[in-house]
């Protein structure tokens, strides 16, 4: 399977820490999840749209390794690659890191295409696949 990879930032902000300065582990969850909505977003793919039609992604399963800290105002690099691509899922490898290149976390989720009302999962539609196999 071809790699498919995004790029997506994020500064730290007061709110996103700890009383000892460092970002607050959760937090980490919360840049990555911002990076694969915005990566969707980049590929015109809208989540308002498919929730609209009772459908979505959900996340079934989450591994996060918290190698280092972040700090107040750091940049950080949100590095999302699809990993697997099934019919119904999705597995994202993720890494955060710093304006260093240090890596700080890293994050493996995977995601599952739901039919909201039967709470079932379903085939992802076309529209996203296309999409996504076209990154490169």
């Amino acid at each position: 399977m071809q790699k498919m990879s995004d790029i997506y930032q994020v500064r730290v902000f007061y709110e996103d820490t700890d009383a000892g300065g460092n970002v607050y582990h959760a937090n980490y969850l919360n840049f990555c999840e911002r990076a694969r909505t915005e990566w969707l977003r980049k590929l015109e793919i809208k989540q308002s749209y498919f929730l609209e039609q009772n459908s979505g992604f959900v996340v079934r399963k989450v591994e996060m390794d918290n190698v280092a800290s972040a700090k107040l105002d750091d940049l950080l690099t949100v590095t999302s690659t699809i990993s697997e691509l099934k019919r119904a899922s999705l597995r994202f490898t993720q890494q955060v890191t710093n304006e260093h290149q240090v890596l700080l976390c890293k994050v493996q989720v995977v995601v599952a295409y739901v039919n909201l009302l039967r709470g079932k999962p379903c085939a992802i539609p076309n529209t996203i696949l296309g999409a996504l196999k076209g990154v490169s």
